[in-house]
């Protein structure tokens, strides 16, 4: 069995557990496979913990859950020195959650700005700095963030900088009628296993595999014409007005360099994850909105038009040829 078939089967198992989302399936495996962090946007219930919860039950990876509140506190993630007297080093450092393979961020943006600040270093450098001592995270280290559209009161608004380091940001829609009956029923069910003590026994996926399907995404061709192809749409965000007078009124700042970096190796994961050694245009297009849609800032014209960073992104993509 391929690599890639075993990843399928990773993706059936969560899709199991979480109906009707398949968009939100898909992206998860694939910035698990990018080596990349997810911000999850959706109303309360959508499943976005019960998705990142099927992740961790599928592979062989902890789970640590922070739910942020206004009170939270940078130790409280990261950890902090103990002191402890009957031991030769007096000062101990105590791991905080953020020491596991996946980490579950609940409601990101109910955190002060301290407390968000102290994951940027571990978002791109996986690693800690406490009390002057950096401390190295496991290999497989992922950090899913939730956060609520509506529910603002109490929130704090996470910074460029952070938001930058997410290289997906995924809406979650509500499922289709069929999909919500299907849910019901399953939830249903999982209601009258709760008295079983006995679960049927999972083989999870082992991290290794994780680590084999990066070396083959690496591996994936990019040719000079879709890199040409990135470049302008990384390009149409930051000067709009080469492109369209109106597209120019809607962008304050556009993507970063990070940007077309994690557009190019999210469109390699999606080539992989298709099936293919080589990435084309539409693997850029698929995935354009989820990877840029955090990194542009609007203007205030735009944001009094209720002009969206999607309708923005889908303007661009008019605009700009394909190589």
């Amino acid at each position: 069995m391929t690599n890639l078939e075993r990843i399928n089967q990773i993706k059936e198992s969560i899709s199991k557990s979480v109906i009707g989302q398949d968009h939100l399936v898909n992206r998860l495996v694939m910035a698990l496979l990018s080596d990349g962090n997810m911000l999850l946007e959706g109303l309360p219930g959508l499943a976005k913990t019960r998705a990142v919860k099927s992740l961790s039950n599928v592979i062989e990876a902890g789970l640590s859950r922070i739910q942020f509140t206004p009170d939270l506190l940078p130790s409280d993630v990261t950890g902090t020195e103990i002191y402890m007297p009957e031991s030769e080093e007096k000062f101990q450092f105590q791991q905080g959650p953020i020491f596991d393979n996946l980490i579950l961020a609940d409601e990101i943006n109910r955190a002060p700005a301290k407390v968000q600040a102290a994951l940027l270093e571990a978002m791109e450098e996986r690693q800690v700095t406490v009390s002057g001592k950096t401390h190295k995270l496991p290999k497989l280290f992922m950090v899913l963030a939730t956060q609520n559209p509506v529910e603002q009161e109490g929130t704090y608004p996470l910074p460029e900088a952070q938001m930058d380091r997410f290289l997906m940001h995924v809406i979650i829609s509500y499922p289709s009628n069929d999909a919500e009956l299907e849910v019901l029923r399953l939830v249903r069910e999982e209601n009258k296993d709760k008295s079983n003590s006995k679960k049927e026994f999972v083989n999870k996926f082992p991290q290794e595999l994780i680590f084999e399907a990066r070396k083959e995404i690496e591996q994936i061709t990019v040719s000079e014409a879709v890199e040409k192809y990135i470049i302008a749409l990384i390009d149409a965000t930051r000067f709009p007005e080469k492109y369209d007078e109106d597209l120019a009124k809607w962008i304050e700042f556009g993507a970063s360099p990070r940007g077309s970096i994690s557009l190019d190796k999210a469109s390699r994961a999606n080539a992989w994850m298709n099936g293919r050694d080589f990435v084309t245009p539409d693997d850029v297009q698929a995935i354009l909105h989820d990877v840029l849609r955090h990194r542009l800032i609007l203007s205030y014209q735009a944001n009094a038009k209720g002009i969206t960073p999607d309708k923005v992104l889908d303007e661009i993509l008019k605009l700009v040829a394909v190589a």
